[in-house]
């Protein structure tokens, strides 16, 4: 079957402000095919019919592109680490160190953030975690886990930071809910974040082409104030990162200059 993608991507960008271009175009273009063909359409102008026409069908669309694998203290070894920087590098020179979560997802984490704050009683801390796609970020808002997804977090952290449900899922503390504010912001178009000490990005530009994955990391970088660290993902590099004011300090960690 052969698909118009270029009406497509120029659809989507017109009607859903999304710029599936920035993305690389196999896994971009197979995922679309996935869900174009589960909605029961034959052609990629159909299936803009069906997105037109239907929100629950736009929802499912932004969704299914949106990568939302994710638990608290993914990677738990990496983020050890970056506990310590922040402890070492942050928490000292600045007062009230404000943490962008960048593309949270369903709010694991930036709850895991809060949760080292206050486990250090760093009570001044406040953290902003945005996401491209709304109803994610009604899930992160919500807070309600499962098990798996809280697989990482110590028993007693469990016991202190959650209520367990008598189905068995995880609902994250008012106290942590309370150290977070939630807004929608896609990477590609939208105002960055600015005076961060601290930014989390991880996993995300994986999913994108060369060209926009650096100009990602570009505005990141400008984002952090001086001495400030960004937080990358565990398969992710920034090429020439002296080039945007960074340095490397740590594994999967930058300070910015």
């Amino acid at each position: 079957m052969e698909l118009n993608f270029e009406f497509f991507n120029d659809w989507v960008q017109h009607r859903l402000g999304i710029r599936l271009e920035a993305y690389k175009e196999r896994q971009m273009q197979r995922r679309i095919s996935n869900i174009m063909e589960s909605a029961g359409a034959s052609s990629l102008e159909q299936y803009a019919k069906i997105l037109e026409a239907d929100s629950v069908a736009r929802h499912a669309f932004v969704e299914h592109l949106t990568i939302n694998v994710t638990e608290f203290y993914r990677n738990k070894s990496i983020f050890d680490m970056f506990e310590q920087r922040l402890m070492a590098q942050i928490v000292p020179k600045f007062e009230r160190p404000k943490i962008w979560s960048a593309a949270c997802s369903i709010g694991a984490e930036p709850y895991t953030l809060a949760m080292i704050l206050a486990k250090n009683n760093i009570t001044s801390g406040r953290i902003v975690a945005t996401d491209i796609d709304d109803e994610i970020l009604k899930k992160a808002k919500a807070g309600l886990y499962q098990s798996t997804e809280v697989k990482n977090v110590a028993a007693a952290d469990l016991e202190r930071y959650f209520n367990k449900t008598a189905e068995g899922k995880y609902q994250v503390s008012t106290t942590l809910k309370n150290k977070i504010t939630f807004k929608k912001h896609d990477l590609l178009k939208d105002r960055y974040e600015d005076n961060c000490h601290v930014v989390v990005c991880r996993n995300v530009t994986i999913y994108f082409k060369p060209d926009a994955r650096d100009e990602v990391y570009r505005k990141l970088s400008e984002s952090l104030v001086q001495g400030g660290i960004l937080f990358t993902g565990a398969t992710e590099t920034i090429s020439l990162a002296d080039q945007i004011g960074l340095k490397k300090i740590d594994s999967f960690i930058y300070q910015k200059i």
